[in-house]
């Protein structure tokens, strides 16, 4: 059960809306189901989605019991980086979504790691996640930290939580980025209005930073270095947007028509580094650019070279 008592920010907002922005997690129209199914209460009562709630009332929600889908092991191949007892490191490709949900139920990487590791991977994150400590995008590429016990799972948890984990993107964005360094300390949260973006959002959003530095300029295109030191979702892309620098290939921060033929946004988590649950050192492990994202700065690099 999850409880709010109404502030004078939120006086006379609708109760799908109030919720909905402490749930960001949670999309709207599953908010006002729950809310249809009486599990949602003001001051102990049932209300409707249209209901606006009044400062000082006690808003109550009563979250079901998540439906458990049965997950298959499936023999896709894995480029892993490193493993042992308690933790995997993968390079995960293109196109493929890191845990399963309602419309990808195969082909995931956890299909994957269940084909894989069998019954070692940690439970903490329940059936739907097992071992996912974070995560990337489906079209963002690069390296994941896999946990395989509840013990490594909270050690590298923490190590999130408190920000101490090396973790550098590389993207291509638009346009020329004129500081060769730069920090965007700006709070991300779900968008107002269009609830499957994220924005950058000072009335409800989470803190959110990244370091970006420029390691080539191409006129019409900047390559540049990300450093985390949050990991909101869709961080880099919003916020590299934000500034006007959305990334290359991005179909929902950047404009419609692309360039080239990316398949989604140009960004790779290129390095990871963290202190082993076990043996306490600190581990870091970098990959390649994937094929698709070389081949377009060659061809940016020979461009630059004719002219």
């Amino acid at each position: 059960m999850n409880s709010w008592s109404v502030d004078t920010d939120a006086n006379n907002m609708r109760i799908d809306r109030f919720i909905s922005e402490r749930m960001s997690d949670t999309s709207r129209s599953y908010i006002q189901k729950l809310i249809k199914d009486e599990l949602v209460t003001v001051d102990s009562k049932v209300v409707k989605s249209n209901y606006k709630v009044k400062e000082g009332e006690w808003v109550e929600i009563v979250l079901p019991e998540p439906v458990s889908l049965d997950i298959e092991a499936e023999n896709i191949p894995l480029d892993i980086l490193y493993e042992d007892s308690d933790v995997l490191l993968v390079n995960k490709p293109k196109d493929m979504v890191v845990h399963p949900s309602a419309g990808h139920i195969t082909g995931t990487l956890v299909n994957a790691l269940l084909y894989h590791c069998k019954d070692s991977l940690s439970s903490i994150n329940g059936v739907m996640r097992p071992g996912i400590v974070h995560r990337i995008d489906k079209d963002t590429t690069g390296i994941l930290i896999i946990c395989k016990n509840d013990k490594s799972h909270n050690c590298i948890a923490e190590q999130l939580k408190v920000h101490s984990i090396t973790r550098r993107y590389h993207a291509l964005v638009w346009n020329n980025i004129t500081d060769d360094t730069g920090t965007i300390d700006a709070p991300i949260g779900r968008h107002p209005v269009d609830r499957k973006k994220m924005a950058i959002n000072h009335k409800n959003g989470k803190q959110a930073v990244t370091h970006y530095k420029v390691l080539e300029r191409f006129g019409q295109y900047t390559y540049i270095q990300c450093e985390l030191e949050t990991g909101r979702t869709h961080q880099i892309r919003v916020h590299m947007a934000s500034i006007g620098h959305p990334l290359v290939g991005d179909p929902v921060y950047g404009p419609a028509k692309q360039p080239f033929k990316t398949d989604g946004q140009m960004l790779h988590a290129k390095v990871f580094g963290f202190i082993h649950p076990s043996t306490n050192d600190y581990m870091e492990f970098e990959t390649d650019l994937p094929e698709y994202f070389q081949l377009i700065l060659e061809k940016l690099r020979n461009k630059r070279t004719v002219h």
